[in-house]
């Protein structure tokens, strides 16, 4: 309840803090890929139930079958997008999936169908939380899309080193739960 009522009450104050940048963004954005300015994407939430995620676009629409797997350097990527990812811009509309409770602030990053949903035994547990914008493993990870880069199979990686590290981490986080440490990790974010 203490997370939920923490959640509800910053996302309902960075909304009304940020509305208009992220309707600028959207705007912005639409402009840049010359498509709709926000990215939707189905994505595995609380219960593995399948949710919406709201972002700003930054990258061009493609119509060749593309990766999940973001690299540093992805030519999808617009010189306008690669600044919204850096300053986090493109995060913000997902203040309006922790408002009505799809997310968190601090847990799991969302992952695609495909990853989240296909955990077995006790790595399971993860799906018992909201996912969230930021977190322990998104921190440790700030600089995935590089890392990846650095690889010959980035998504085989990605299944085989990251993904499990992550999820690893995840569960620390859930049983070691704390508000302090959730402010701690929002703090991390915002000013590093």
């Amino acid at each position: 309840m203490l997370k939920r009522l923490f959640d509800f009450t910053l996302a309902l104050t960075g909304l009304l803090a940020t509305w208009w940048i992220i309707i600028l963004a959207w705007i912005v954005a639409s402009i840049d890929t010359r498509s709709n300015g926000f990215f939707i994407q189905t994505r595995v939430g609380k219960d593995g139930k399948l949710f919406k995620v709201v972002k700003v676009k930054t990258m061009r629409p493609t119509k060749q079958p593309g990766t999940t797997v973001t690299q540093r350097g992805d030519p999808r990527i617009t010189k306008l997008g690669a600044f919204f990812r850096r300053t986090k811009i493109d995060e913000l509309p997902q203040l309006w999936n922790v408002l009505i409770g799809q997310m968190s602030f601090v847990g799991p990053r969302p992952d695609v169908p495909g990853f989240a949903d296909k955990l077995t035994g006790e790595e399971r547990e993860v799906l018992q939380l909201r996912p969230g914008i930021t977190g322990p493993a998104t921190l440790k990870y700030r600089d995935e899309e590089e890392l990846l880069a650095a690889q010959s199979d980035p998504e085989k990686y990605n299944r085989e080193v990251i993904f499990p590290d992550k999820v690893r981490i995840n569960l620390d986080y859930m049983r070691n739960w704390s508000l302090r440490k959730d402010i701690s990790y929002i703090w991390q974010t915002v000013f590093k």
